[in-house]
C-alpha cells in the first residue's frame, strides 16, 4: 500500500465523492433491509462518515435533523474507550441516551463502527434511526406524561454490542426483551449493522487504493472546502445583532439572539426557561443540531454538510434550560422544541432576509402514534407517523402545500398501503386542509387532513403537536396561517380535539383526524392579483365567501 499521500485535486476529488457514495449507500442498505416502515418507507433515519476524531466528513440522505448527530455520538464514544485495546476491528457499538451521545430522545438508536487501516483507526461509519418501541411506560415509547428519561425506554449509555466480528452475549437479549416489538427491533437493529459494515468496507477498500495518508489528506481538504464556502457565504448575510421572543403554545416564552459577522455566527439561547417537567425538552447537543440545520440553510444548502460547514457557528446555551436540559430529565418530544429553536431563528432573521427566508411555515413534526394489537395478526403494532403541512409564502410565490418541516424534510409520509397492510388501520381520507388562514399577496401553503379509523378497540393514540395555539407567522401584513392538531370522532357523534396527549384510547371506528396548518401569507391580501383568486377558487381552496371576506373580491355571476 502507498504510504505518502496524493494531494492532487482530482485524486481527493475522487475520494471526496467516494465518500458521499458510500454514506448513501450506506442509507440504502438501511432502506432495504429494516422491517418497520417508519424506517424503509418514511426514512426517518440518517447516516454519515466522521474521521478517525469523530468529525463529520460525510452525511448521507436522510433527516437534516439527524445530520449533526452522528459525529457527536462517535465523540463520546472515543471518550468513554480510550484505552489502547477498547476498540478492535470488527467492533460495532450503540448508543441512544441523549446524556450518554444518543443526542436525540431513547427511540433514535445510533450505531457505529471503526474502520481500521495500517492497525489503526482511520475513520467511522455511523447511523441514526427511529425505531418503533425501546420499552417504557408506554407502548411507541413516547409518554406525554413522562417526568424522568428512566420512564422513556431502555437506556444504552455508549455502549459495544459486537466485539470483533461476534455479539457480545445478552446485549441483544436486554435490547430485545425491553421492547413491545422485538422482532421489529432486532431486524432494524441488524439492519443498521449492515449498514455501518458495508460503510467500513468499502472506506477500508478506498484507504487501500489511495493510500490512508492520501484519504486522510482528502477528508481534511473537503472540511477545510466545507469550511470555505460557509465563510463566502457568512460574508454575505447582513452584519449585526438580531433578537426575538416568541410565545409558545404552553404559555412560556422563548428567547433568541443572533450575532452576525464575517466570521462567526452566533446563537444565544441561554436566556429561556427552566426545563419542562414533562418531557418537552432538548438535550445541548440536539439544539446544536437543530442550530445547525438553520445555519447550513443559510449558507449554501445545496452543498455537501461535513465538519467545516459549521466551523463558523457558535451556540450558546444554559444547563438546565429546556434547550440544554440536565439529566434524568424526559426528552421524549425533544423534536418539538428543536423546531422550535429552529423555527425562532428563522423568525427573528426573515424580515432582514428576504430573499432567503419565507413567512412561518407549519413548524411541527406533528408526530403522531397510533398501535395496538393488529386485528389480523394479534401482534401489537405501532405506526409512527410525521405529518407534512404547509409552508409559508415568499416575495412573488406562494408557499409549499403538503410537506414536511424543515427540521424533517427528505422525508416520506407512509403509503396508506402500507399503513393498512402493516399497522391494522384504515386510511379513510388524505386531502388539503382548506380551512381559512394563510392568506395574503402571496398565501401560505396548505396543510393536510388525514383520517385514520380504528379496527379494533382498546388501541391508543400518543401525539405531540407545536403550532396548534401559536399559529404560523406572517410577514408584511399577510394572514397567520393554521393550526395543528388532531380530533377523535367517536362512534357516538362525539369528539375531542388535541394537541399533545399519550396512551389515549380509540376502539373500533373511531377517527383519528390529523389536521395541519397552513403557513403564514406575505403582504396585504387585497393586493392578491384577481387571476389567482379565481385560480385558487377552482381548486377548491378559497370559496367565493372567503374570497370576498379577505381578498375583497367579487366574482361576477354566473
Amino acid at each position: 500500500m502507498p504510504t505518502t499521500a496524493k494531494n492532487d485535486p482530482i485524486t481527493l476529488e475522487i475520494i471526496q465523492n467516494s465518500l458521499q457514495a458510500t454514506a448513501d449507500e450506506m442509507f440504502a442498505v438501511m432502506k432495504k433491509t429494516a422491517m418497520s416502515s417508519i424506517i424503509y418507507e418514511v426514512l426517518d433515519m440518517g447516516t454519515g462518515i466522521t474521521d478517525a476524531h469523530g468529525a463529520l466528513a460525510s452525511s448521507g440522505a436522510g433527516i437534516p435533523g439527524f445530520i449533526g448527530v452522528l459525529d457527536k455520538s462517535v465523540k463520546v464514544l472515543l471518550q468513554k474507550f480510550g484505552k489502547p485495546g477498547d476498540i478492535e476491528p470488527g467492533d460495532v457499538f450503540i448508543t441512544n441516551d441523549p446524556y450518554y451521545g444518543g443526542v436525540t430522545h431513547l427511540n433514535d438508536l445510533v450505531v457505529c463502527m471503526p474502520v481500521f487501516a495500517d492497525g489503526r483507526i482511520i475513520a467511522w461509519t455511523a447511523n441514526i434511526a427511529h425505531n418503533s418501541d425501546v420499552g417504557g411506560k408506554s407502548p411507541g415509547s413516547l409518554s406525554a406524561d413522562a417526568t424522568e428519561i428512566f420512564q422513556e425506554g431502555l437506556r444504552l449509555p455508549a455502549i459495544k454490542m459486537i466485539a470483533r466480528g461476534e455479539p457480545i452475549p445478552g446485549i441483544f437479549d436486554i435490547i430485545t426483551v425491553n421492547s413491545r416489538m422485538p422482532d421489529f427491533l432486532k431486524g432494524d437493529l441488524w439492519a443498521a449493522i449492515a449498514s455501518v459494515r458495508i460503510g467500513a468496507k468499502r472506506l477500508a477498500e478506498l484507504a487501500e487504493k489511495y493510500s490512508v495518508a492520501t484519504f486522510e489528506a482528502a477528508m481534511k481538504s473537503f472540511m477545510d472546502h466545507g469550511e470555505k464556502i460557509a465563510l463566502a457565504e457568512l460574508a454575505k448575510l447582513p452584519k449585526g445583532t438580531f433578537e426575538l421572543t416568541e410565545e409558545q403554545d404552553d404559555g412560556r416564552f422563548f428567547n433568541v439572539k443572533v450575532t452576525i459577522s464575517d466570521t462567526e455566527f452566533v446563537i444565544d439561547l441561554r436566556d429561556n426557561p427552566e426545563q419542562d417537567a414533562g418531557p418537552s425538552n432538548a438535550g445541548r447537543d440536539d439544539t446544536l443540531v437543530s442550530m445547525q440545520v438553520i445555519f447550513k440553510a443559510l449558507t449554501d444548502p445545496t452543498s455537501p454538510a461535513n465538519e467545516g460547514s459549521f466551523r463558523p457557528l457558535k451556540v450558546l446555551t444554559k444547563e438546565g434550560t429546556t434547550f440544554h436540559a440536565r439529566e434524568p430529565a424526559a426528552v421524549g418530544f425533544y423534536y418539538e422544541i428543536g423546531i422550535r429553536g429552529y423555527d425562532l431563528v428563522w423568525r427573528c432573521l426573515a424580515p432582514h432576509m428576504p430573499d432567503k427566508l419565507p413567512a412561518g411555515h407549519f413548524s411541527s413534526i406533528a408526530g403522531t402514534f397510533i398501535g395496538g394489537i393488529h386485528p389480523d395478526t394479534g401482534r401489537q403494532y405501532t405506526i409512527i407517523e410525521p405529518q407534512i403541512g404547509g409552508w409559508g409564502a415568499s416575495p412573488g410565490r406562494d408557499g409549499n402545500s403538503a410537506i414536511f418541516s424543515g427540521v424533517h424534510g427528505e422525508t416520506y409520509n407512509c403509503p396508506a398501503e402500507i399503513s393498512e397492510a402493516r399497522n391494522g388501520l384504515f386510511v379513510d381520507r388524505m386531502e388539503l386542509n382548506t380551512d381559512p388562514g394563510g392568506e395574503g399577496q402571496w398565501r401560505g401553503g396548505q396543510g393536510i387532513r388525514m383520517d385514520y379509523r380504528i379496527r379494533r378497540d382498546n388501541s391508543f393514540l400518543t401525539l405531540g403537536y407545536t403550532r396548534s395555539r401559536i399559529l404560523p407567522w406572517s410577514l408584511d401584513g399577510g394572514n397567520e396561517g393554521s393550526a395543528n392538531y388532531a380530533l377523535v370522532l367517536r362512534t357516538d357523534g362525539s369528539s375531542e380535539r388535541y394537541a399533545f396527549g399519550s396512551g389515549i384510547r380509540v376502539d373500533t371506528d373511531d377517527v383519528i383526524r390529523i389536521v395541519t396548518g397552513a403557513g403564514g401569507g406575505i403582504g396585504d391580501p387585497k393586493q392578491r392579483d384577481r387571476a389567482l383568486v379565481e385560480e385558487d377558487i377552482r381548486n377548491g381552496l378559497v370559496t367565493p365567501e372567503r374570497a370576498r371576506e379577505v381578498y375583497g373580491i367579487e366574482l361576477a355571476k354566473a
